[in-house]
């Protein structure tokens, strides 16, 4: 097939720090060429792929301090495509919801992956208005919000196997990755490691909006010998970082779309102690690849016992339900019948391969 795969232009594709949903573009893109489909990348002309690369912007907007207007460069893209829509089969976006109004003349070619959480009131009439867009969730839980519009799936996140490699042997020290944002709990996960008494390693970027968060809440309670505060780190440092703790940290605060922390961390063979909240229930096994709890107590106890889950079999469940390779067949099974769908509304027309 044909395929178009357009990513925000915030980070590079893939990022070179930070960036969940142009970790997922790139990874997807990649396999999808790996399989043989024809692939073009709407992204950032720093971005890194053996697609055709088709750039709005020279670099990552977020890296870029000359950028003061990211939107301006994002209708640029959506544009771009559209002129070039009819070279694809299918259209893939990731950039929530911009091109709705340009592409609904096309929408049969189109499909929308939701990165983002949907429990926010001002989706609803927008959801309502453009009801007929096909869309995917990343995980079911995500849908809950929103269970009445066009969805034509729900696709987990994957990982290339040879990403991460499995760590057997962990240090003694408790990891949490991501974002500091008040969502995301790094309060939650250094009160933890201070209750059990193990160093806390921080891996997290902090956002401008989330500045006053960090300096008013949360720099107060790095002042701790338990708790080490790298900063913000990129790829290369992730399999050391979390194949080498005893367990990551996902002490969530939201309906957490997907959590692609947790399989990065079960690829490394490092189990999960995570909040009950969102997709956390569909990524992990409760005992078997982590624990899901819903207070401080619990969370405690599942770190005093972490030793009782299998390395492993962390590993092995990863490899089972999270590669790289599963999510793009799950995406070109969704493609095949949306192409299908097309070709029953316009059966004149030839459809390509």
């Amino acid at each position: 097939m044909k395929i178009a795969q357009i990513a925000p232009l915030f980070e590079s594709v893939p990022p070179k720090l930070y960036g969940g949903t142009e970790r997922v573009v790139s990874y997807l893109t990649e396999e999808l060429l790996r399989q043989g489909h024809e692939v073009t990348l709407f992204a950032s002309g720093d971005s890194v792929t053996r697609a055709n690369l088709r750039a709005p912007c020279h670099r990552a907007l977020r890296l870029d301090p000359h950028c003061q207007d990211t939107l301006a460069h994002h209708i640029v893209e959506i544009e771009m495509v559209f002129r070039e829509a009819h070279k694809f089969d299918v259209l893939h976006f990731h950039i929530d919801y911009i091109h709705f109004p340009l592409f609904r003349s096309v929408r049969h070619k189109t499909l929308t992956t939701l990165h983002g959480r949907l429990d926010i009131p001002d989706l609803v009439p927008l959801f309502k208005e453009f009801h007929d867009m096909p869309v995917v969730s990343i995980s079911d839980a995500q849908r809950t919000p929103l269970p009445w519009i066009n969805w034509a799936g729900t696709v987990h996140h994957g990982l290339p196997l040879d990403l991460y490699h499995y760590v057997e042997q962990p240090g003694d020290y408790l990891a949490f990755l991501g974002r500091i944002s008040p969502e995301k709990r790094v309060d939650r996960a250094i009160e933890i490691a201070k209750a059990v008494g193990l160093p806390l390693r921080i891996a997290a970027k902090v956002d401008k909006v989330d500045s006053p968060y960090f300096d008013q809440v949360i720099r107060p309670l790095l002042n701790d010998p338990l708790i080490d505060f790298i900063g913000e780190i990129g790829e290369g440092e992730k399999n050391d970082f979390l194949g080498h703790a005893k367990a990551l940290l996902f002490p969530i605060d939201w309906p957490e779309p997907f959590g692609l922390v947790m399989i990065e961390a079960l690829a490394c063979g490092t189990p999960v102690i995570a909040y009950h909240r969102g997709s956390v229930p569909e990524v992990l096994d409760h005992g078997m690849t982590g624990f899901m709890v819903h207070d401080l107590d619990e969370a405690i106890r599942a770190v005093e016992k972490i030793d009782t889950i299998s390395r492993k079999q962390c590993r092995i469940a990863f490899e089972r339900r999270f590669s790289a390779s599963i999510m793009a067949e799950r995406y070109v099974a969704i493609y095949k019948q949306l192409a299908a769908l097309n070709a029953k509304e316009k059966p004149g027309e030839k459809k390509a391969a």
